[in-house]
């Protein structure tokens, strides 16, 4: 079934979110990025949101069990970015929702399986492969007004 739909260029599309975790630095902001656990690519902590679970508490989840990350979510959502996987039919859309970091913990659930680091918002905007959410981190503001490209 995925060779047919591949052939006549049918794509199934699925919501995932995704927590940009950042903190105040003496530079400035800075944001955190984990690696996959596939690529090893620097991206943002996310997954899916399970059963009547808000979308910003998912994000939420998803960076503490990925990056052993909690704090505050936003419940309003920075926007959203697309990508797809080569090896499905799949076009994935993910809501984005910043969280400010509060507590970083040393161990956490998925630490044998991916990096994290704190990055700068230019830094973070270079490593990312998605252009839509290299945009999003590049002008990333926590008062809410976004910053001139």
């Amino acid at each position: 079934m995925m060779h047919l739909q591949r052939l006549v260029g049918f794509r199934s599309h699925r919501l995932q979110v995704a927590a940009l975790p950042w903190r105040r630095s003496g530079d400035g902001i800075e944001v955190m990025l984990i690696t996959s656990r596939g690529s090893g690519r620097w991206i943002l902590p996310k997954g899916w949101p399970e059963g009547g679970e808000a979308l910003f508490d998912a994000a939420a989840r998803e960076a503490g069990e990925e990056a052993g990350i909690a704090g505050t979510i936003s419940p309003q959502t920075l926007g959203s970015y697309n990508y797809e996987k080569r090896s499905d039919a799949v076009s994935y859309e993910v809501q984005v929702y910043p969280l400010e970091v509060q507590s970083v913990a040393k161990t956490w659930r998925e630490r044998g399986q991916r990096q994290r680091r704190w990055m700068s918002l230019s830094e973070a905007a270079d490593k990312v492969r998605e252009p839509e959410l290299a945009a999003m981190i590049r002008t990333f503001s926590p008062t809410g007004e976004r910053k001139a490209a």
